[in-house]
């Protein structure tokens, strides 16, 4: 196997055509090899195999930067980058190398630890800035998915990446998808240029200020290199805009983008799963629930941020749903600042949204939401994609790393707002404050991925209030109270909260739950 004697990316310009051609199906045999004993993210990994070939053969890293958008496309790069033993290798191996870029796994070509969206063109400005004011000639390159498009950094980066005018290339893999279907203008432009192959009068992208090349032919190895040979070197903002499918390869990721974004082990030969035990979870139950509720209430709206499998909205709900749903997209303060002003229009808005996620949000809670003490729910799912550890820990909430450590310390809302967990939020979302002094901006959190045996419900939970005298009925013991990973204390998290402080509740279920 060619792979396993590449010792870095430079041994592939050795390499013809032909060659790098089985590089690429070792590279996708690598990542199905991965993902159907080891799970992780499939579709975006498998539709930018051939891209990633293209780039390490034109460019030359790690004098050349690559940012990657979320990540979670960066496997076959890493295959490529000496790290092929965490997909051909033992459970152990695999367990070994993270789901995204990691310069504490090697620094010499993952620049940065990336696990959400958008964020790649603003980092890559820094990259161009450096450059430019130190004198040297690498090229800068940031990779994005047109679904990481609808968050508000990719515009702020696009925006000051054409204000610094000088050399960076970003190359926008479109594969017409996000996690489900794309939602926002933006979309209406990419959709024409694809149609035109680049060509359409209105081009966002120049409108931007940036040179422009489109490629419909995305997952053509050959083509691929031909286009970036073109623009290496570039010294201007230069956008590469490539046409790919989400799954390219295997046929059940093909067929069902949105199901096989992300998955755990299956078989190879079939793409089946493994049955799982039937079960209720919380995701199914709570979106039953609404879109009972929407029938008799026309004011309650259901809201998600690119991930609507968190709320149990699969694409038959969210067309159940209609206009009672809305996707904003990959974009948090969005959905935050929405649902206060659905609120404060007579709307009763519930955002779903993991853990992870809400943390792109804080400011706009504490500012657009809670101050203006508008009635709105903000459904917090526990978690993020994969388990808790450190090859994930971009993904996990570090406020719920806070949390598992030392129970009381689940976000702080500002007054009046009241923290709820968990609760069923459509049953939050039909509340209306009786009071002045009464929540008016709820979060609700709950677990996901559980069954609903593991749930609080009225029969195996019992409530504990803290006003301005704190208590605790799960005390931390004293072995436990050493720094969290993210670096907070417990000891400070434990000071009592002013009386100041709306009221918190949490559960402490009676029994044990697994």
């Amino acid at each position: 196997m060619y792979i396993e004697k590449l010792k870095s990316p430079a041994d592939l310009k050795a390499l013809n055509l032909e060659a790098l051609q089985v590089v690429a199906a070792e590279t996708r045999d690598a990542v199905l090899n991965r993902v159907s004993q080891h799970g992780g993210h499939i579709g975006p990994n498998l539709g930018f195999v051939e891209a990633t070939v293209a780039l390490h053969y034109v460019f030359d890293a790690p004098k050349d930067k690559f940012v990657f958008d979320v990540s979670h496309q960066t496997y076959p790069h890493k295959v490529l980058t000496g790290r092929a033993f965490g997909f051909f290798g033992t459970l152990e191996d695999m367990d070994a190398i993270s789901g995204y870029s990691s310069p504490t796994e090697c620094p010499e070509y993952d620049n940065f630890e990336v696990g959400h969206t958008s964020t790649s063109i603003s980092l890559a400005t820094g990259l161009q800035k450096a450059r430019d004011l130190k004198g040297t000639d690498e090229n800068i390159i940031a990779v994005i998915g047109d679904g990481s498009l609808s968050g508000g950094e990719a515009f702020e980066g696009l925006n000051e990446a054409s204000e610094l005018g000088t050399g960076i290339l970003i190359v926008v893999n479109d594969n017409e998808m996000s996690i489900a279907e794309n939602h926002g203008g933006i979309y209406k432009n990419l959709r024409a240029l694809r149609e035109s192959h680049g060509t359409c009068e209105h081009n966002w992208f120049k409108a931007w200020g940036f040179e422009y090349v489109y490629l419909e032919e995305g997952n053509d190895l050959e083509q691929l290199i031909k286009v970036f040979h073109s623009v290496k070197g570039t010294t201007r903002p230069t956008v590469v805009h490539i046409h790919t499918e989400k799954g390219h390869g295997f046929a059940p990721a093909v067929q069902n983008k949105e199901a096989w974004h992300w998955g755990l082990p299956f078989d190879r030969t079939d793409g089946s799963r493994p049955e799982m035990p039937a079960q209720e979870n919380y995701a199914q139950l709570f979106s039953d629930w609404m879109l009972r509720e929407m029938k008799h209430d026309k004011t309650l709206v259901a809201v998600t941020a690119g991930t609507p499998a968190v709320a149990g909205f699969n694409r038959a709900k969210r067309e159940e749903a209609g206009a009672q749903h809305v996707d904003v997209g990959i974009a948090e303060e969005q959905a935050t600042a929405m649902i206060s002003g659905m609120a404060k229009g007579g709307l009763r808005p519930v955002w779903t949204v993991t853990s992870t996620f809400i943390q792109r949000a804080y400011d706009q809670i504490a500012q657009d939401l809670c101050i203006n003490a508008n009635p709105a729910v903000i459904n917090v799912m526990y978690g993020g994609a994969g388990v808790m550890n450190a090859t994930s820990r971009t993904s996990v909430s570090s406020t719920f790393l806070c949390y598992a450590a030392y129970p009381a310390s689940f976000i702080s809302l500002p007054p009046p707002a009241k923290s709820i967990s968990p609760c069923c939020a459509g049953r939050c979302a039909k509340t209306s404050a009786p009071s002045p002094s009464a929540c008016r901006a709820m979060a609700c959190t709950t677990r996901p991925r559980r069954s609903m045996s593991s749930m609080p419900t009225s029969r195996n939970t019992k409530w504990c209030t803290a006003d301005s005298k704190w208590r605790s009925s799960q005390p931390v013991p004293s072995s436990k109270r050493a720094r969290t990973s993210c670096g907070c204390s417990p000891k400070r998290v434990s000071t009592p909260p002013s009386s100041t402080h709306a009221t918190s509740m949490r559960w402490t279920p009676t029994r044990s739950t697994p």
